[in-house]
C-alpha cells in the first residue's frame, strides 16, 4: 500500500483516533444536568420515538428505555464517553468501534427522519467499519503496545 506522509497504519490510527474525537466532543457537548437531573436527552427521544412509524422502534423504546429512563441517560451519556476514550487510547478499540457502532445504528433508526443527523451517524458508522476491519489498533493504540488482539 503506497501513501503520503504516513504509512497506511498510521493513517488507520488517525482516522480511529478522529471518530474518538468526534465521540468526545459528543460527549462534551452534552447538557449533562439536563440530561440526568431533568431527564432531557430521553424525553426528547421518547418523543421521537412514540412519533416514529416504525412499531419496532415504538415498542423496543417502551420495553427497554421507559421503564428505566435515568439509567438509560447515564448508560448513553457515557457509552460515548467509554467509546470515544477507547479510540483515542486505543485502549480494548475493537470494542470500541462495535459499542460505537451500535450506538450509531441506534441512533441512526430513531431519528430516521431526521436528515441533519444522518449524516453524522452515517459517516461515524462508516468510520466505525473501516476502522475495525483494517485492525486500526495495530498503531499509536495501547492495545498494540500491550500486544491485544
Amino acid at each position: 500500500m503506497d501513501s503520503i506522509w504516513l504509512t497506511g497504519a498510521q493513517w488507520l490510527a488517525l482516522l480511529r483516533i478522529g471518530l474518538g474525537l468526534w465521540w468526545l466532543e459528543s460527549w462534551r457537548h452534552k447538557d449533562k444536568k439536563g440530561w440526568f437531573e431533568r431527564g432531557t436527552g430521553i424525553a426528547w427521544a421518547a418523543d421521537v420515538a412514540a412519533k416514529h412509524r416504525w412499531n419496532a422502534v415504538r415498542s423496543g423504546f417502551e420495553t427497554v428505555v421507559a421503564p428505566r429512563p435515568r439509567t438509560m441517560a447515564y448508560v448513553v451519556v457515557y457509552a460515548e464517553l467509554a467509546v470515544g476514550l477507547g479510540l483515542v487510547a486505543g485502549l480494548l478499540t475493537p470494542v470500541a468501534l462495535v459499542g460505537g457502532l451500535l450506538l450509531n445504528v441506534l441512533y441512526f433508526t430513531l431519528m430516521i427522519h431526521d436528515w441533519a443527523e444522518q449524516g453524522q451517524n452515517a459517516m461515524m458508522g462508516l468510520i466505525s467499519v473501516i476502522a475495525l476491519f483494517a485492525m486500526s489498533w495495530q498503531k499509536w493504540s495501547l492495545d498494540a503496545a500491550l500486544g491485544l488482539f
